[in-house]
């Protein structure tokens, strides 16, 4: 007659090979971390540009699609213009201030379409700074 055996569960957790792990991931991290150069962060300086930056052109589109100009740095008097005459001022003035940027500034009323057309003008004629306009509510 054969015995009959019982097994029972073991309530134990074998952590030796959790421990083999830990000390190799150790052991890597310990080789690998000298050998990392750690990144360098160039933070600006205080006072470092004595020029303060320029006002922008506002490039004013109406609702009937007409254009004006507006120098914000010199005056805030409105200068109907076409569309050459815009890449004219813009490109004199640029050449006096190379940085100085343009904003485009819309009606509500007026088709993206027009705003999308003045970017272009300005992107073809290399005006680096361009940006649009909003006023809050």
């Amino acid at each position: 007659m054969a015995r009959r055996v019982k097994r029972q569960l073991k309530n134990e957790i074998n952590v030796v090979p959790y421990i083999d792990v830990m000390l190799v991931l150790l052991i890597i991290f310990m080789i690998t971390a000298p050998m990392i150069n750690p990144g360098q962060i160039d933070l600006p300086q205080i006072g470092k540009s004595s020029i303060a930056p320029s006002a922008p052109l506002e490039v004013i589109i109406k609702a009937d699609s007409s254009l004006a100009l507006r120098d914000l740095e010199k005056t805030s008097i409105e200068a109907h213009v076409t569309h050459q005459q815009l890449i004219d001022a813009i490109k004199q003035k640029q050449t006096q201030n190379a940085g100085q940027p343009v904003v485009i500034a819309a009606d509500k009323n007026v088709r993206y379409e027009e705003v999308i057309k003045v970017m272009d003008i300005l992107q073809q004629h290399q005006v680096q700074k361009v940006g649009l306009l909003a006023q809050p509510k």
